[in-house]
């Protein structure tokens, strides 16, 4: 079986080196460019075929939405996977409507883009965990409730305080914080600081007494 053909499109060029060192410790993936904009990979494809290119959405010249539509429009085989650190609805409904068949943040570890890589050449979409829950949060009887502790770190936590300044108001340790932040992130899908930030605004969390002490 070939190698799946991978092209890179960011540009940072030290996100999309470290995204190419990852990838190429894959035997079944090819890294066959890295690119810094939309223009670059619209001129790439005229000329190459990739099985999937991995997409920035914000870019000099050619944003990543408007390079998705027109790659698709000469290469309609061609399988889009936006690479983001963007996890609201807007931006992950945008990219799927252009015809981007995944989505994954750029805080995910780093095995998971292998695994959306094979799975959008199965012909199947996928949404990482942040973005599936930011495109289809499930109601809240179907999640693991948060304990009142969780609620209270969750509360400081989107008001934008550090781990550390967190301890320091609720007079517990900064690895009690860490480990209360990474459950909340497991109950809740969540994998950003921004999303909890949104998910508190939403659940009336950031209403409550306690705001501005």
């Amino acid at each position: 079986m070939s190698a799946t053909n991978v092209v890179i499109v960011d540009d940072h060029p030290m996100v999309a080196q470290g995204i190419q060192a990852i990838l190429e410790s894959y035997d079944d993936i090819e890294v066959s460019a890295t690119l810094s904009n939309g223009r670059e990979v619209i001129e790439h494809l005229k000329t190459h075929e990739a099985d999937v290119v991995l997409m920035d959405l914000n870019m000099p010249d050619i944003g990543g939405l408007a390079a998705t539509e027109m790659v698709l429009e000469t290469a309609p085989d061609t399988r889009i996977l936006i690479l983001s650190m963007h996890d609201s609805p807007e931006y992950i409904a945008t990219a799927l409507q252009h015809g981007a068949r995944g989505y994954v943040l750029k805080d995910v570890p780093t095995e998971e883009i292998k695994t959306a890589i094979d799975t959008v050449m199965r012909g199947e979409r996928y949404l990482c965990t942040g973005a599936k829950f930011s495109l289809e949060p499930q109601d809240d009887e179907a999640r693991e409730q948060l304990t009142s502790r969780e609620q209270t770190v969750l509360l400081q936590l989107s008001q934008g305080k550090s781990n550390k300044e967190v301890a320091l108001e609720l007079n517990i340790s900064v690895r009690t914080v860490e480990t209360h932040r990474k459950n909340i992130k497991s109950k809740l899908g969540i994998s950003s600081t921004a999303g909890l930030t949104r998910y508190a605004m939403e659940h009336g969390l950031l209403q409550g007494p306690g705001i501005g002490y």
